[in-house]
């Protein structure tokens, strides 16, 4: 256990963590400034220590301080540029249709449950795709008890887009299924003899030129799979943080320009908006072969590469999400849904990822103040140690700002990525946590607690 009153601050966040989870945000936040002042005085202790027992810590700090940069350094130049929002999917330009011009047919499929509140948003905006070739929409109502099915024949109809809709009942959920796959086999079942399925969720809103753009893009550079990533919802001030930081971390999970190059192997998807070809779908297996997939964008984009076939990620402004979070235990609950199941459900990896993300992430600015602190202390090494990490902390801060510019967030969050790894880090034990209660993958009213759900 830590010593000294930080340490025992850190203690009892941990406790409340663990007890608690998303609740440290929401109602013991007022606690905050009392840790950080704590914090403030463990450190200036350390230092102090530091300063009476000589050099060998300093080393030790200025190693690691040493490291965490060169990290820096190596992820923000090697690793595909993750942290800048490209490729990017844009309005295809005017040109006039040449005499052999051929738009394949296309047919969208939305599984939804209980969405009734936001399909009238949603729902038009799909079926009024400006899009020349054969489109229907197959809304797939996965026994849902809020009327779904009425709202999305009432908003296609106040659309003037009933002849494109077509709304199946979902049937009973089938063992070994996830229900958001479950309704996704169905849809796309229903698809019939269509060139390209677009997998779509009933929170998104899509741009009327989106469509013509994905079948464009996937046409001339012969890919299979296209996907992009909805620009997400922003309210409050914890959205500006978790959000543009969430889809941070989801590149640097996956970083874009590798999932769109052939010779990698890296793989992925966003669910919100997948084109993907039906024939080539079929031949990997079908929705059948990612049956029990929790995180079923991911496992799309696996099947579909590693079946040999090429595949695009990239952002969009014309992809919106429309659902909103606004605050942390609504992105708490979202992240620890699924979290350990990206893990694989292995400890080990549960540990490399918390020792991984508290050296890249906390670790600079720690060093950084401590170093600051010990320097004014007149500690040997501790400038050093407040360089090297601040220089850590400002290169991640900067890799941040393209991420929330995208979103429009604000610049001023850009130093607190930090805090945002920690809450995360914090969510994805919360999530290792649920699952061995056997609440791991509560979503929409049911568990999924399988190894086999990934």
């Amino acid at each position: 256990m830590s010593s000294g009153a930080g340490g025992r601050c850190i203690d009892r966040f941990l406790i409340h963590a663990s007890q608690y989870g998303p609740e440290i945000g929401d109602r013991h936040c007022t606690s905050w400034p009392r840790c950080m002042r704590r914090g403030a005085v463990f450190l200036a202790i350390l230092a102090t220590w530091s300063g009476d027992k000589g050099g060998l810590l300093v080393n030790a700090v200025l190693w690691l301080a040493g490291a965490s940069l060169v990290a820096w350094i190596g992820l923000l130049v090697v690793w595909g540029f993750f942290w800048w929002p490209a490729p990017r999917l844009t309005a295809k330009r005017e040109t006039s249709p040449s005499e052999d011009s051929r738009f394949p047919s296309v047919a969208a499929v939305i599984p939804a449950r209980n969405e009734a509140e936001i399909l009238p948003e949603s729902l038009p905006s799909v079926l009024g795709q400006e899009y020349d070739g054969p489109f229907r929409v197959v809304l797939v109502d996965d026994r849902s008890d809020d009327g779904t099915e009425a709202a999305a024949r009432t908003a296609a109809e106040q659309a003037g887009s009933q002849d494109r809709l077509t709304v199946l009942r979902g049937e009973p959920l089938r063992e070994g299924w996830s229900g958001k796959v479950w309704a996704m086999h169905q849809g796309t079942a229903s698809a019939g003899d269509a060139d390209w399925i677009w997998l779509t969720d009933a929170d998104i809103a899509h741009d009327p030129w989106v469509l013509e753009a994905l079948v464009e893009l996937a046409e001339r550079e012969g890919r299979d799979l296209v996907s992009t990533m909805a620009t997400l919802r922003i309210e409050s001030a914890w959205d500006r943080l978790l959000i543009p930081s969430f889809v941070y971390f989801f590149a640097k999970l996956y970083p874009f320009r590798f999932v769109s190059n052939p010779r990698r192997r890296t793989a992925g998807a966003a669910g919100g908006c997948i084109l993907v070809r039906r024939e080539q779908l079929e031949r990997a297996g079908g929705i059948a072969a990612i049956r029990g997939a929790l995180i079923d964008d991911c496992a799309l984009g696996r099947l579909i590469k590693r079946s040999g076939r090429s595949t695009w990620l990239g952002f969009s402004k014309g992809v919106r999400s429309l659902r909103g979070y606004g605050t942390l235990r609504s992105v708490w609950d979202m992240v620890a849904r699924s979290a350990y199941t990206q893990l694989g459900h292995s400890p080990f990896l549960l540990v490399g990822t918390v020792l991984g993300m508290l050296f890249l992430y906390a670790l600079p600015p720690v060093i950084c103040v401590w170093g600051a602190i010990a320097a004014l202390l007149g500690v040997t090494g501790g400038a050093m140690a407040a360089t090297l990490g601040g220089a850590a902390w400002a290169l991640m801060a900067g890799s941040f700002l393209p991420m929330l510019h995208h979103h429009r967030a604000g610049w001023w969050m850009a130093p607190l990525l930090p805090l945002a790894a920690v809450l995360y880090t914090l969510m994805t034990l919360s999530s290792a946590w649920r699952h061995a209660r056997g609440r791991g993958g509560a979503w929409k009213g049911r568990t999924y607690s399988g190894r086999g759900a990934s």
